[in-house]
């Protein structure tokens, strides 16, 4: 199921994007010879009125528009005019950003749509706070709830979390506005200093020392990983833990917080199957944390209880104040991708979050798993960041054949063919230099 939503979310993105070129092209007075969903030599194809042929190829890890230009193949001298190369700058320019400029779009009309349905979240009241934390040092307490960081407002978890990871890198302070059950407000500072920037899975809101509202989770095993410690000391779906060791276990956090202190001790856990207990020998496998500690995991799930209602924050609008919503969303992540890059190659965030096929893949299926919100928002992330990385002034990118043509614009004739080559080699260096950081993060986070 991983596998399919993820070729679903790429086969739609691709779809989008492509199709930016295409209409763009076809309103310029280009001729399209093929609109391909995937590489590779086509599965399938049909050609419509005009000559195109649409296609679908083996390999869903993108696709393309092939467009009538002299520089690939010879054109009859009675279409030379609707050749990609005769067309002015402005023209080209056009086509090659109408592909983001298109994924843009999809994003703002997909949050459009989830504004006006109605999204929910869970609301942002704090659970817990950790001793000597920056939390705590700033006085924040259990049972505040957060409704505005850095003057923005928030009402969920998702609002504050996605404020926070705009400071990700960064020194100085995170300003909260936070509520009591007596509905006082009250502002706070937390001091970071080049916060989480050599993490690759940063936690915004435990690296705080902020926890949200615990549900009460009865330490009921869900599922189990297949060649994990657990699956070795026969654990299965449906166990309750009742004790380790001779302790009592009282929910699922005391079970899994006991588990990652006891790294290689082997353990005797008493479960509950089937109204009878037993006896399992657990020896927990050992995890190395971001920090350098040693954590021990067993490899099993829980059964996630429902989120009471009273917990939940739904909320709706009318068309208009849906799209300037969802035109702002898009915004706000169009500006926190570039801003993460300028992070990166500044050294003030870790590669380590660079994220490729198999990460993505892994997201969209929990994505999926969710519900259509949850895939939708996924889909509108997506599609701000394959935006966003084609703009880039990159030879193979669009945004490396717009910088060509303005480059062209400014000294009146194309550059020469020696440049573009040596430009091109480079850029396929670059990416396929960030395309093996990328697979080799995503290896490591498996």
């Amino acid at each position: 199921m991983t596998i399919l939503w993820f070729i679903v979310a790429i086969s739609v993105l691709v779809v989008v994007h492509e199709y930016g070129h295409f209409w763009a092209a076809r309103r310029c007075g280009v001729q399209v010879l093929r609109f391909s969903v995937g590489f590779g030599n086509p599965l399938f194809s049909v050609r419509d009125k005009y000559g195109t042929e649409y296609s679908v190829a083996p390999l869903p890890l993108g696709g393309y528009v092939k467009m009538l230009d002299e520089r690939e193949a010879e054109v009859p001298a009675h279409l030379k005019d609707q050749s990609f190369n005769s067309k002015s700058v402005s023209q080209r320019n056009f086509i090659a950003a109408a592909g983001p400029f298109a994924n843009f779009i999809f994003a703002i009309l997909a949050y459009w749509v989830l504004f006006m349905v109605g999204t929910t979240g869970v609301i942002s009241d704090v659970g817990r706070v950790v001793d000597d934390s920056p939390a705590a040092v700033a006085g924040i307490e259990a049972g505040d709830r957060i409704v505005a960081v850095d003057g923005y407002q928030t009402t969920t978890w998702e609002d504050v979390n996605w404020r926070l990871i705009n400071h990700l890198g960064e020194s100085g302070h995170i300003a909260l506005t936070l509520e009591d059950s007596n509905r006082i407000q009250r502002p706070v500072q937390l001091a970071i200093q080049n916060w989480l920037s050599d993490s690759d899975q940063p936690d915004p809101m435990g690296s705080l020392g902020i926890q949200p509202r615990q549900l009460e989770v009865p330490a009921l095993v869900g599922s189990v990983v297949e060649g994990s410690a657990a699956e070795q000391a026969g654990f299965l779906p449906g166990d309750k833990v009742v004790a380790v060791d001779g302790m009592a276990i009282k929910d699922w956090f005391a079970w899994v917080e006991l588990v990652q202190q006891r790294a290689g001790v082997e353990l005797q856990v008493e479960v509950l199957r089937d109204g009878n207990r037993q006896m399992l020998t657990l020896l927990p496998g050992s995890r190395t944390l971001d920090d350098g500690r040693q954590i021990g995991f067993a490899g099993v799930g829980t059964v996630q209880p429902e989120v009471p209602p009273e917990w939940l924050s739904t909320s709706s609008a009318d068309p208009l104040t849906a799209m300037l919503r969802a035109t702002g969303k898009t915004w706000d992540l169009i500006t926190f991708t570039l801003d993460s890059l300028w992070k990166m190659l500044a050294g003030d965030l870790s590669v380590k979050n660079l994220s490729g096929p198999i990460t993505i893949a892994k997201v969209a299926g929990v994505s999926a798993s969710g519900g259509l919100e949850s895939f939708i928002q996924f889909l509108a992330l997506l599609s701000v960041s394959l935006g966003v990385l084609n703009l880039l002034p990159v030879p193979m990118l669009d945004g490396g054949h717009i910088l060509f043509n303005l480059a062209e614009a400014v000294t009146g004739k194309p550059l020469p063919e020696r440049v573009q080559t040596v430009a091109m080699q480079m850029g396929i260096v670059m990416l396929f230099s960030l395309m093996a950081v990328a697979f080799y993060n995503d290896i490591g986070r498996l």
